[in-house]
């Protein structure tokens, strides 16, 4: 049984997260494994709240997580936590890819106008992206607010079910039935065939 790791300012009997680090630093491959497993929902959760899109979510996390292990010698901790330090790299790398999405599009709008084809209607996209956050906000009120509150935190925060059920102080299997519950109910309110 692996011994718990110490994330927050609330003892433990474990290595914190910070130790665990520089011990990734050192090359320690279960170090890694045991940070991996302690950011992995954070980091997507930040990456998910940038990003939006879930496969590029799951793609940058795992970007991060490889840059985690690549680059833990940069880590300093008279800077910040551990967590601080790779949910910032997270963030980052989030940005980075916005950033070079938009600058797709602005080339491939260029390259239309230049070549007299008609451009990518982006207010037709915007338009279509409002409305589909409305409808998802609206769905989700009629939700319990257990079923909302474990739905969001799993779903745009990237926790695990235990995670959420820890977070909530209530037992996993409930989690685990609110958030079968809500997801039907939402698929049914959003008019998604099963």
């Amino acid at each position: 049984m692996k011994e718990p790791i110490h994330i927050t300012g609330a003892p433990s009997a474990g290595p914190g997260l910070d130790e665990l680090l520089v011990r990734v630093a050192r090359g320690d491959q279960q170090a890694f494994s045991r940070v991996y497993d302690a950011v992995c929902g954070p980091v997507l959760g930040v990456v998910r709240g940038v990003l939006r899109d879930p496969a590029q979510s799951e793609e940058v996390a795992q970007e991060v997580l490889v840059e985690l292990w690549r680059t833990a010698a940069r880590y300093q901790p008279s800077r910040g936590s551990a967590l601080t330090w790779t949910l910032t790299l997270a963030h980052r790398r989030a940005v980075d890819r916005v950033r070079s999405a938009q600058a797709a599009v602005e080339r491939e709008q260029k390259a239309a106008r230049l070549s007299g084809t008609p451009a990518f209607d982006d207010v037709v996209e915007q338009v279509e992206a409002r409305l589909e956050r409305e409808q998802v906000r609206r769905c989700l009120r009629t939700l319990t607010e257990l079923q909302r509150q474990s739905v969001t935190l799993a779903y745009y925060r990237g926790l695990a079910y235990r995670e959420v059920a820890e977070l909530l102080a209530v037992p996993l299997g409930t989690v685990k039935t609110r958030m079968r519950d809500g997801l039907i109910r939402l698929r049914d309110c959003l008019g998604v065939n099963a």
